[in-house]
């Protein structure tokens, strides 16, 4: 139960965030406002880091763990969401958002194919819906 929670929490966070991004790209570029999200966001964790004691826990990540955890960044944290804030910034967040919320789609095709994992009826019609959501705001 407490995966759902914390999912919940997430997906209620993802939710109002784009709020505040369409607002406050109103006067700048992108790439300067995402410069100013991943420096904030940094500074946070690092602190949390330092805070919580977990900073020599950082020296036992293994270099591939460190090369899989940059690809992540360089693909979700530059540029999906340099992608999403541009896209933000000239359209309409409530189009935006719900086409980047797409993505899971990609998520069960990949992990299906790089990671083995199963494609079930469930997460097909889940797909499904997805499509048809799509589908219906386009």
């Amino acid at each position: 139960m407490t995966v759902f929670f914390l999912a919940l929490f997430g997906m209620i966070c993802w939710g109002i965030a784009p709020i505040f991004a369409k607002v406050g790209l109103n006067n700048i570029n992108p790439m300067a406002g995402l410069a100013v999200r991943t420096l904030f966001a940094a500074g946070l964790v690092s602190s949390w880091v330092v805070c919580s004691g977990s900073l020599p826990q950082l020296k036992n990540i293994s270099a591939n763990s460190f090369i899989l955890i940059g690809i992540e960044a360089i693909l979700a944290t530059l540029v999906g969401d340099l992608a999403y804030f541009a896209a933000i910034k000239k359209g309409d967040v409530s189009f935006v958002t719900i086409i980047m919320s797409s993505s899971p789609l990609i998520t069960l095709l990949c992990s299906s194919i790089f990671l083995g994992e199963q494609i079930t009826i469930l997460r097909v019609g889940g797909a499904f819906f997805i499509l048809i959501g799509i589908a219906l705001i386009m």
